[in-house]
Order: C-alpha cells, then sequence, then structure tokens
C-alpha cells in the first residue's frame, strides 16, 4: 500500500512539473513586451490627463499668470505647495496689490490629485509628463514653481461695453421700452 502511494505520489509530482514546464515554454515562444526604460525613453506618449509634475508656465518675458491668492494652498490637501506674497503698491491705481515672491511646492508629499490645478481662477500651474523624480536627497523634491526674477503678466483691459462702440445706441430708458412688447388681446 506504501509502494503504491509513493508511486503514485512520484507521476502525480511528474505531471505537475511538466505543466509548469509546459507554460513556461509557451511563454518562451511568446513575443517580448518589456519595455526597456532607460533605452527608450522618450518614445512613449502619456495621454493628456496624466499628471507628474506640477509646473508653473512662463512666457518668453519670464511672466507668469499667479495672482497670489493661495487657493491653490488652501485646496491642497496635504499642505504641499506654499504661497509666499508680498504687497506692493500698484503705481497705476495707488492701490496695495499682493504679488507673488515665491511659489513653493514638495513634491515629495504631492499625492497627485490635482485639486490645485482645478481651483486655480487663473490657469497658472498646470501638470505636465515629465515623471523622473529619482533623487538621493529629499531637499532635491523641493522645488520653486516661479523662476527667480519673473513677475505677473500686465491685466488686459478689459473690452469696452457694446453701447459704448456705437455711438447711435439708445439710452438704457429707451432701449428698455423698446424691448418691451405690448400683449395682444384676441
Amino acid at each position: 500500500m506504501k509502494l503504491i502511494n509513493y508511486c503514485k505520489n512520484i507521476c502525480l509530482g511528474i505531471w505537475h512539473l511538466m505543466q509548469g514546464m509546459y507554460i513556461t515554454l509557451l511563454n518562451m515562444c511568446r513575443p517580448k513586451v518589456t519595455e526597456q526604460y532607460p533605452e527608450n525613453r522618450g518614445k512613449y506618449e502619456y495621454g493628456e490627463r496624466f499628471r507628474a509634475l506640477l509646473t508653473m508656465p512662463h512666457d518668453a518675458e519670464n511672466h507668469h499668470k499667479c495672482i497670489a491668492c493661495g487657493m491653490c494652498m488652501n485646496s491642497c490637501p496635504n499642505g504641499t505647495i506654499q504661497v509666499i506674497a508680498k504687497t506692493e503698491t500698484d503705481p497705476a491705481t495707488g492701490k496695495p496689490k499682493r504679488v507673488l515672491d515665491k511659489h513653493l511646492y514638495n513634491l515629495g508629499s504631492c499625492i497627485f490629485c490635482g485639486l490645485c490645478v482645478a481651483a486655480c481662477p487663473t490657469g497658472a500651474i498646470r501638470f505636465t509628463n515629465h515623471f523622473e523624480h529619482a533623487v538621493f536627497t529629499k531637499e532635491r523634491l523641493l522645488l520653486q514653481l516661479n523662476r527667480p526674477g519673473s513677475s505677473q503678466q500686465a491685466a488686459k483691459p478689459a473690452p469696452a461695453p457694446a453701447s459704448a462702440l456705437s455711438p447711435a445706441a439708445p439710452a438704457s430708458g429707451e432701449k428698455a421700452a423698446a424691448d418691451r412688447v405690448e400683449p395682444k388681446n384676441a
């Protein structure tokens, strides 16, 4: 009885070994799908919604759109963003105005949720597809998004209302009377 169980277990072990070898041989014959990462860098296109690195775009004259409102900082769930602003007097109006001094971003604690980008009223920050963040020290993950010496873009003048563009436009009272329609009694 023991000899029969012993032979049965050996045959069963050989059968399972052959099943595993069959799967291994099948995978050896399939085409390779492994990405050779450092060699094929830049060949893969990431999706439009892929979030990797938060940036603040600047134009050719080193201007950005940030108004230092702090909404991105307030919407960040774990305090990754810090907006440091200073108050300056606006030369055109003479009123005090908040101006961005530093826009700090801690990449090491960011969860890439995108709430900061959604909360920004001017679209001053956005995520890019640059995803290589490997560094040897944590201090290298602390980034300043605004460039040194950058300033806010000058506000574009608001378009004039349509009534100011046409000199023959009726006064508001006349226009309101002209827009009213008398109901017809049938």
